[in-house]
């Protein structure tokens, strides 16, 4: 990676969070070091990723309980962009239009706020990646690829990201020949993203969610739709690969925070014998 380049992040921290069941408040605040009861404790996931994140500007794009979430990160330098409605993580993206489009910088981190035990290592090799290409995508190979979106890749290069309702369609051997899943960790060169940004925010998906106990039909944006529109246009997206699943696992229910504890406390709270 070339140490003249100046790298920006973004973390997407606007969700609910509704599979984190008795917990009202948002999920990247939840601690990785467990106190007097579930919901309470130290170390923040979210200021663990910020912790993780290479130096540079760095923005939150906030909207569920985001007054809390400003709390906890105030005095951090951080630049905070509200992302109106939760609209995929696309929109997240363009919410934070204004924050890529005004800072000086080379290259963007596009990270998840609940995944906490992504290491700093893992995304230097992810920026690295951007030296001979436009876009990366961190990609991992899980024992089971449940529903996962899987990276579509031919010559070195992601083609495009295929969701599940798609590639669980496709003959048995292309489906196993598909075994690099997608982490949701993107990085892009600056110059490539705003040159898309306005053509993402002008291609929404329709798609079926419940809203409020009904279901409703809402506009979504994917930034997984950026792989195939450069592709288009002649550019490359290459990827690399976490160390394994656990590393990109994002803590989106009660089961996922315990595991997410048990590595946390064995990375950092050894017991030896």
């Amino acid at each position: 990676m070339n140490p003249g380049l100046k790298t920006a992040s973004v973390i997407f921290a606007a969700g609910k969070g509704s599979r984190m069941k008795g917990y009202g408040g948002n999920k990247t605040l939840l601690p990785l070091v467990s106190g007097d009861s579930t919901f309470d404790g130290s170390h923040p996931i979210l200021l663990r990723i910020i912790e993780s994140l290479p130096p540079g500007p760095k923005a939150l794009v906030v909207n569920y309980k985001k007054e809390d979430v400003i709390r906890l990160t105030h005095g951090l330098g951080l630049e905070y962009c509200e992302q109106p409605q939760t609209n995929g993580t696309g929109g997240a993206l363009l919410a934070a239009g204004r924050f890529i489009e005004d800072n000086l910088f080379d290259r963007l981190l596009i990270t998840m706020g609940d995944v906490p035990l992504v290491r700093p290592s893992t995304f230097e090799s992810l920026l690295r990646v951007l030296d001979n290409n436009q876009m990366a995508v961190l990609g991992f190979r899980p024992r089971d690829k449940k529903q996962y979106g899987v990276l579509e890749i031919s010559n070195g290069k992601v083609q495009r990201i295929t969701e599940w309702k798609y590639w669980k369609e496709y003959p048995k051997d292309i489906k196993d020949a598909l075994d690099i899943c997608n982490s949701g960790i993107y990085a892009v060169s600056r110059d490539a993203l705003i040159s898309y940004l306005k053509i993402l925010g002008n291609s929404p998906h329709r798609v079926i969610k419940e809203r409020e106990g009904r279901m409703v039909e809402v506009e979504e944006y994917f930034i997984t739709d950026l792989v195939e529109l450069m592709n288009g246009d002649g550019l490359s997206v290459g990827y690399s690969l976490a160390e394994d699943e656990n590393e990109v696992m994002g803590v989106d229910d009660l089961e996922s925070l315990e595991k997410a504890r048990e590595i946390f406390r064995s990375r950092h709270y050894p017991v030896h014998p």
